[in-house]
């Protein structure tokens, strides 16, 4: 199997407030991350590194082998413990009062692919070439969406498009949605919404279904994020199971 990760500021943003991981223990059990922070005095940030800095060494010391019911009690348990990290730290640096974050998790092993999120940062799986979003934007636009007050195309260029109506660091109590899919997929795609809000998904589907390595891959969708126009940090996360979905 095939991973890659990366971030970039992007063409607008003076310094990158996103945060990404891929790790994979001894049983070949992976973890993906994205998260992406929010908040004055460069404390986004610190955020979006709290949550993946906690995650990677969770993720290290204590996810091994668990069954689905133990996995989705470690990740209710890791956004709450990275949610009181964040309010400890507001608590100590009083200048990074009001920072947060988003996060998208993915977990794959042999037996299950889950996946985790709170705010706009996606979490997709790719078969048979086809790009599918797995998680919800908890955001002020999907919601309307939702109720039918806006359509998908409006809600595009809604001038309140990045209002979220959950992130971690917003309030003492956050739950995060989980999604349980299939784990024999051909790929698993982490984003945060610098790319998403860039690139439409027939977009990065063509990236992915290109001959390119999978290095080369990621730093092309991250490319023509920037050729659309940058406007906020990229940060993408892939795993790519196609190989050893063949080998099976």
């Amino acid at each position: 199997m095939r991973s890659f990760y990366l971030t970039d500021v992007g063409k607008v943003r003076d310094h990158n407030e996103d945060s990404v991981i891929i790790l994979k223990n001894h049983n070949n059990e992976y973890m993906l991350a994205v998260a992406d922070g929010m908040g004055g005095h460069r404390a986004g940030e610190v955020a979006s590194s709290i949550a993946i800095t906690y995650l990677a060494k969770h993720f290290q010391e204590t996810f091994y082998n668990l069954d689905k019911e133990k996995a989705i009690l470690w990740l209710n348990d890791s956004v709450s413990q990275i949610n009181s990290l964040i309010f400890k730290h507001e608590k100590d640096h009083t200048e990074s009062i009001g920072m947060g974050t988003t996060l998208v998790i993915a977990l794959y092993t042999k037996d299950y692919l889950l996946f985790a999120n709170i705010g706009d940062s996606s979490g997709f799986v790719r078969n048979n070439k086809k790009l599918i979003k797995v998680t919800v934007d908890h955001s002020l636009v999907n919601l309307l969406v939702e109720a039918g007050e806006l359509t998908e195309e409006e809600a595009k260029d809604h001038p309140r498009k990045n209002v979220l109506m959950r992130a971690l660091g917003a309030s003492v109590e956050v739950e995060a949605d989980i999604f349980e899919c299939d784990p024999f997929v051909d790929g698993i795609l982490l984003a945060s919404d610098g790319l998403t809000n860039m690139l439409e998904i027939s977009k990065i589907e063509d990236v992915l279904n290109s001959q390119l390595e999978i290095e080369e891959t990621i730093v092309s969708l991250i490319q023509k994020a920037n050729n659309n126009g940058g406007n906020d940090n990229i940060s993408v996360a892939y795993l790519d199971l196609e190989r050893n979905k063949e080998v099976e």
